[in-house]
């Protein structure tokens, strides 16, 4: 079997200004120095190497380009602080002492370096996380449009139209995965100007999946979501459950999700429900809890994002065999004794609860055990390594292992404490608060010049005349009032040129209602586009009735199901002010529905309103299926003359091959 390659790196800081790092590698168990790197070397060394791991002991090292590396780390590289999460934290050295790992000189910043990245290929650490489990997915177009002209305007319905295609295309792909995701779009001309998805899962999750485009007439740009604060998780559950409270959490996912969290005693720690609450505050509310070593759900299948929220703390997923029921659920709550504020707590609960029920004999089982071995304190602890898989005597072992090394380093390193460091730092802030003071008594010295030159002009205001200041505001309102007239002009003809709009309109209609009241036109049914969404519109606001004749706008992207569907209300004929489709035109042809243009018929329309002359229709109707019927019998005669011919040159061969038979029978007697 061959085993995956791995590089760790780790690095430590060597000077401040300019900031340089010592840089050890770790390839599959060698290590090698390879040298100082600046922080943009560093950068773009981890980009082309791409290790599992970036091992530090201390992400303060650094400082304010802590965001900006994160950022740069290519996709798959970890940033690992082995020293523990922030507040918790050890020094290298008794770590290494812990885990059988030789240390040599502490302010050797290669040692450093060297320590980290041992310790993070053993798992020690924790991985930290500046990203939620959101990306945005934009979806816009490449290219300017540009200025004017028709052709431009076709180009740029045409980008609409492969934005929109696009969109369509990354959400079917979503879907079919299965991932949860939000969608706004912006609608222009029958297409979409941009799409935005906020899809809930990490980067990782759209690798294959969805790609970034540029440099054509459709983008799509991916960006991660930051979190607000840096979040710390455990290379390993077993560090987890050292440094934190073990705990079982039920979640129930949704709209509105549901939390709970127990003990291993089976007691409730948390019960929590919130709307609309995204992944990334989902695991930092966990995380404030404590660290589950079960994640529980009420239903079977697990929803796949609580197999999310499983595997982002490497805890077993606990799944019931069948989905419980409202009444098993109700009854579990009523064994606790507890009352909750809405479903979703109640759901999340009862899945905790059957997980710790699950569980209960054999923890009750360690309970008793950790009693006869006197190690009832380090009972949480063993409880959630024998969860995790370790069987009783391992886990005992390895709880017990913990504790002298803490005790040693407790001894000794208690009284050599390097204060070196700290000096520097003392040295450092008196310098800044030195530089300070100084800056703060030359701002004062400015703020005071400022407020005698504000006295100063406040009295030279104060000295104004009043007549001028009366006719400063005479002047502006005067002003003010002269662009509100122009407004009231502007607003005044653009009114005049509605009004004119719609008195020729009026006029049409009138003619129009006069022209179908006589009976010498025929009303049509208007659609914009030949869509369903446009038929689905149409047949509710005014129906279609059989015998009907629709007028489409825009018949462009309509295919053969939607024109069979027209063919089986049994409209009479289809007018387009553009020529149908290649697909629609053989269905209407091939059920003998007639089709126009309005060019051929001079259609009359008015917004949504729009009529034909009856006789000019009915022509027009008699002539194309004449000629249809013309174009079909001409169609059958060749046919028939075909099959003639056929049969013609079939019998000639058969009988050929007769004769040929005789004359073989005569030569043989």
């Amino acid at each position: 079997m061959r085993v995956r390659p791995i590089l760790i790196l780790g690095i430590d800081v060597i000077s401040e200004n300019p900031k340089k790092f010592a840089v050890v590698s770790w390839f599959n168990g060698r290590l090698e120095r390879k040298g100082e790197f600046t922080l943009y070397r560093l950068i773009r060394f981890i980009q082309s190497k791409r290790p599992e791991m970036v091992a530090v002991d201390s992400v303060t090292e650094l400082g304010e380009d802590l965001r900006k590396f994160l950022r740069a780390l290519p996709s798959g590289t970890k940033l690992v602080q082995v020293t523990g999460r922030p507040g918790e934290q050890r020094s290298l050295q008794s770590l290494a002492k812990e885990h059988g790992i030789r240390a040599g000189d502490r302010f050797d910043p290669y040692e450093e370096a060297r320590l980290s990245a041992l310790l993070a290929s053993r798992g020690v650490g924790y991985e930290v996380l500046a990203f939620e489990d959101e990306v945005i997915i934009k979806v816009t177009r490449g290219r300017s449009h540009g200025k004017g002209g028709w052709s431009q305007d076709r180009y740029r319905k045409r980008v609409h139209n492969l934005v929109r295609d696009k969109v369509r295309e990354i959400e079917d792909r979503l879907r079919r995965a299965e991932i949860p995701f939000d969608l706004e779009t912006e609608e222009r001309d029958y297409g979409l100007a941009r799409g935005e998805f906020r899809v809930y899962a990490a980067r990782e999750e759209l690798a294959g999946l969805i790609r970034p485009a540029r440099g054509g007439d459709v983008e799509v740009r991916i960006y991660p979501v930051e979190r607000a604060e840096l979040g710390f998780a455990p290379l390993k559950g077993e560090e987890a459950i050292r440094e934190r409270r073990s705990i079982i959490v039920g979640i129930d996912p949704g709209i509105t999700v549901g939390i709970a969290a127990i003990d291993l005693n089976g007691r409730i720690v948390a019960l929590h429900s919130q709307r609309n609450m995204p992944i990334g505050e989902v695991f930092r509310f966990i995380s404030e809890v404590g660290h589950p070593v079960i994640v529980a759900t009420d239903v079977s299948p697990a929803p796949g994002f609580v197999e999310k929220i499983a595997r982002s703390f490497k805890a077993n997923l606990f799944v019931p065999r069948e989905s419980l029921r409202v009444q098993d659920k109700n009854e579990l709550l009523r064994d606790l004794g507890i009352t909750v504020e809405d479903d979703h707590q109640r759901d999340a609960l009862a899945a905790a609860y059957k997980a710790y029920l699950r569980l209960k004999p054999k923890l009750e089982h360690v309970d008793a055990r950790l009693r006869e071995a006197g190690l009832t304190k380090k009972s949480d602890e063993v409880k959630a390594l024998v969860i995790q898989g370790y069987n009783l005597g391992e886990a005992m072992q390895r709880v017990t292992l913990r504790e002298r090394p803490r005790e040693e380093e407790e001894h000794e390193e208690g009284p050599s404490v390097d204060v070196r460091p700290y000096h520097r730092k003392i040295r450092e802030l008196k310098g800044r608060i030195e530089l300070l003071e100084r800056e703060n008594e030359e701002l004062r010295g400015i703020i005071r010049e400022q407020r005698r030159t504000i006295e100063r002009l406040e009295r030279r205001i104060a000295d104004y005349d009043e007549e001028v200041r009366r006719k400063v505001l005479r002047e502006r309102e005067l002003e003010a009032k002269v662009k509100r007239i122009e407004v009231l002009e502007k607003q005044l003809k653009e009114a005049k040129a509605v009004i004119e709009r719609l008195s020729r309109d009026l006029v049409q209609v009138k003619r129009m209602n006069v022209v179908e009241i006589r009976g010498s036109a025929i009303p049509l049914k208007v659609m914009e586009v030949l869509s369903w969404r446009e038929l689905e519109r149409i047949e509710r606001d005014i129906g279609i009735r059989r015998g009907d004749v629709l007028f489409v706008v825009n018949p462009a992207g309509a295919g053969k199901a939607i024109a069979e569907e027209l063919v089986g209300k049994g409209i009479r004929a289809l007018i387009t002010e553009k020529p149908v489709p290649e697909p629609v035109a053989e269905v209407l042809r091939e059920a003998h529905v007639p089709f126009f243009t309005s060019e051929e018929l001079d259609v009359k329309r008015v917004d949504e309103f729009a009529v034909v002359e009856r006789e000019t229709l009915e022509r027009a109707i008699d002539g194309l299926l004449e000629k249809w019927r013309l174009e079909d019998e001409k169609r059958e005669a060749e046919k028939v003359l075909r099959l003639l011919e056929e049969y013609r040159l079939e019998r000639k061969k058969e009988l050929k091959r007769k004769a040929e038979e005789e004359a073989r029978a005569e030569r043989k007697t």
